[in-house]
């Protein structure tokens, strides 16, 4: 009989990240088996698991479809379920799930647009976003000011920032008028506003910035801003069974 750590199996049920289900188990919400659940706790395929009192199906039990989206995030939008500030979030026009929830691969920032990841399996999304993973995210970013090859030295190099030192992996010119100018950087890690931070740290400003790849994912060029796409069974497959690259 397989036994799983109860937050755990409540990531994989799609409802948030192993983090979030731990905050959920210690606030009393949970129940296993008619008793509430204390962190630590572990669960078979033969218990029954209620969050808030509502009953949800066990993954261990019932292995659900794993559904992956790619949503084009426009400018404006903020990247969470729900925020009193904003009157827009960026799961506003995602499709409804009869089980579990999506949950958010990474996040964006207010002011940039471009590739976000959702998908029902929260194992799977905390497997995307660990930081051991290193995974690949590529923008293209539009700057304003004259870009230097000792700028483009610095940048691959590494420069210091408030919370360490970063580079980009990868830098490519893409043309441009005047002085703005369009490149693709490519970093390893989701520190919050890197990429800004980065060229910032040279005296540039970005104008613009679009996600464009996560990983193996790319944004595909006909999904408009507010659209989203889901991967075919098969390109799930295909996806999940890339994973040993670099999981």
């Amino acid at each position: 009989m397989t036994s799983e750590r109860l937050q755990k199996i409540l990531s994989q049920a799609g409802l948030g990240s192993r983090r979030e289900m731990e905050r959920w188990i210690e606030r009393g919400i949970v129940q296993v088996n008619g008793v509430v659940a204390k962190i630590g706790e572990s669960a078979t395929e033969k218990d029954i698991i209620k969050v808030d009192g509502k009953l949800i199906t066990n993954p261990l039990s019932a292995k659900q479809k794993t559904r992956i989206l790619l949503y084009h995030k426009p400018v404006g939008e903020i990247s969470s379920r729900n925020d009193p500030k904003f009157e827009k979030t960026v799961f506003d026009n995602l499709p409804r799930l009869k089980a579990g929830r999506w949950v958010q691969v990474g996040r964006l920032d207010l002011n940039t647009s471009g590739l976000l990841i959702f998908t029902n399996d929260g194992e799977l999304a905390n497997q995307l976003m660990h930081p051991k993973y290193e995974l690949e995210r590529e923008y293209a970013v539009r700057v304003h000011g004259r870009v230097s090859p000792t700028i483009i030295k610095n940048l691959q190099k590494g420069v210091m920032l408030e919370d360490g030192v970063g580079k980009f992996k990868r830098i490519e010119a893409r043309g441009g008028d005047g002085a703005n100018s369009w490149y693709h950087v490519v970093i390893s890690e989701g520190r919050n506003r890197e990429v800004r931070r980065l060229w910032e740290s040279q005296g540039l400003e970005v104008s613009r910035l679009i996600r464009i790849r996560y990983g193996s994912l790319q944004m595909p060029r006909f999904l408009g801003r507010g659209e989203h796409v889901e991967l075919s069974k098969e390109e799930v497959e295909v996806f999940l069974n890339s994973r040993s690259n670099y999981f």
